[in-house]
């Protein structure tokens, strides 16, 4: 078996839609409606605050008027902010909402897949490309982490994890059988998020404080399906399976999610850019 590090780049076809950036991507490279809603978002209110000629200590209007104006919901308004303040140039307070911190850090606009390594979800790289992506969850439960998913995911053993089993689609056609494990402490609300019409990454971004996911290990194997597999994927025993093996970690660099993929080996093809850094 041979392994490869992730250096640059990976994405698929009818796969999880997962983009990790280690380096810096051109400027360019994406066009800006490539983005998540979220850091578009993040980049008009930016370019706003530029415009006002906003100082540091000024204070944003309400999450509520900044929805509105942007014409985005509450959930992804959040999302842009917690984007804006990992990039130091807002700052949130307990009960008065939220303050500019520092406008001209860089001529270049910080908002951008140059700059911010991502992972993109499911449900993002489906609205990215015009698909309708569907779940059908097959188990959610809380239980305690297990010796070895602990040590994956720095928690204590025994600690409360939430984990789920699902079937995802696109278009209707089933394309893989995902199973995540997230600490539940990440986000309470996991365990009472309906994810047959929910997305993992949305319901992330929406937590408080925020679970940004950034950069990701990701590791791809074939093997043959279990009996199990091939009811649930729709296949034969011929038809091999591609199994993606995601850890990955938010803006602080903490684990927050651990994935297993079993992908349906002809609707997921694996593309990586391999460098070597010596």
């Amino acid at each position: 078996m041979t392994w490869f590090s992730v250096s640059d780049r990976t994405d698929n076809r009818y796969g999880s839609g997962m983009t990790v950036a280690r380096t810096p991507l051109p400027r360019g490279l994406f066009a800006d409606d490539a983005l998540p809603l979220y850091e578009r978002t993040a980049a008009q209110l930016l370019d706003d605050l530029r415009a006002t000629s906003a100082r540091a200590g000024d204070r944003l209007p309400s999450e509520r008027a900044l929805a509105t104006r942007y014409g985005v919901s509450r959930v992804t308004l959040r999302a842009a902010l917690a984007e804006l303040e990992a990039r130091g140039f807002v700052r949130p307070t307990s009960s008065r909402g939220w303050f500019v911190v520092e406008l001209d850090q860089t001529a270049e606009p910080p908002v951008a897949p140059a700059a911010t390594p991502q992972v993109q979800g499911f449900a993002d790289y489906a609205q990215v490309n015009g698909l309708t992506a569907s779940s059908r969850v097959l188990s959610a439960t809380v239980r305690p982490a297990t010796v070895p998913e602990s040590e994956h995911l720095r928690v204590a053993p025994g600690a409360d994890l939430f984990d789920l089993h699902r079937l995802r689609f696109l278009d209707d056609l089933v394309v893989v059988l995902e199973h995540n494990r997230l600490p539940l402490t990440v986000c309470p609300a996991l365990a009472d998020t309906d994810f047959n019409a929910a997305s993992l990454y949305a319901t992330l971004r929406a937590a408080d404080p925020p679970q940004l996911p950034r950069v990701a290990d990701y590791s791809v194997e074939a093997r043959h399906p279990t009996p199990r597999e091939m009811e649930l994927l729709e296949t034969g025993d011929t038809m091999p399976m591609l199994v993606a093996t995601q850890l990955t970690f938010n803006q602080e660099d903490r684990p927050i999610e651990l994935t297993v993929q079993v992908y349906r080996g002809d609707r997921y093809r694996f593309r990586a850019s391999i460098t070597n850094p010596s």
